[in-house]
């Protein structure tokens, strides 16, 4: 086995180039999937949200603020640059209702599911 020597700044150089991908949480509500995704220090102007072909996408840029030069930094952990992520909806989603709401650094996604696919129940008459 080959020894490789530890490198704890290793991780900057892949940061510096923008390399990045938001977290993101989804899950169902009463009627509707939710999509949360972490943008923290971006500006609303910055993330663009689109839907093609049952296809929702993210994307944006986090940028490094112009007020600190990047020499006076001693560590930097996040990454900046672009982003691009694209879900698949299902087809119980109505595309023509979706809502986008962006507040403290999170992306809040409501993807409303079609009346059609929303479970309902079913009365079961007895015969005498």
């Amino acid at each position: 086995m080959a020894m490789v020597r530890f490198d704890p700044f290793r991780d900057l150089a892949v940061m510096s180039r923008g390399v990045w991908s938001p977290a993101v949480d989804i899950y169902e509500v009463e009627g509707a999937l939710m999509l949360k995704a972490e943008l923290p220090d971006m500006r609303r102007e910055d993330v663009d949200v689109s839907i093609e072909n049952n296809t929702l996408t993210i994307r944006g840029e986090r940028k490094l603020g112009n007020e600190i030069k990047k020499e006076n930094f001693h560590r930097v952990e996040r990454a900046y640059g672009s982003f691009v992520r694209s879900f698949s909806l299902p087809t119980t989603v109505d595309t023509t209702k979706i809502g986008a709401d962006y507040k403290n650094g999170v992306l809040t996604i409501k993807l409303p599911l079609r009346e059609e696919s929303k479970p309902r129940t079913i009365n079961i008459e007895v015969a005498a």
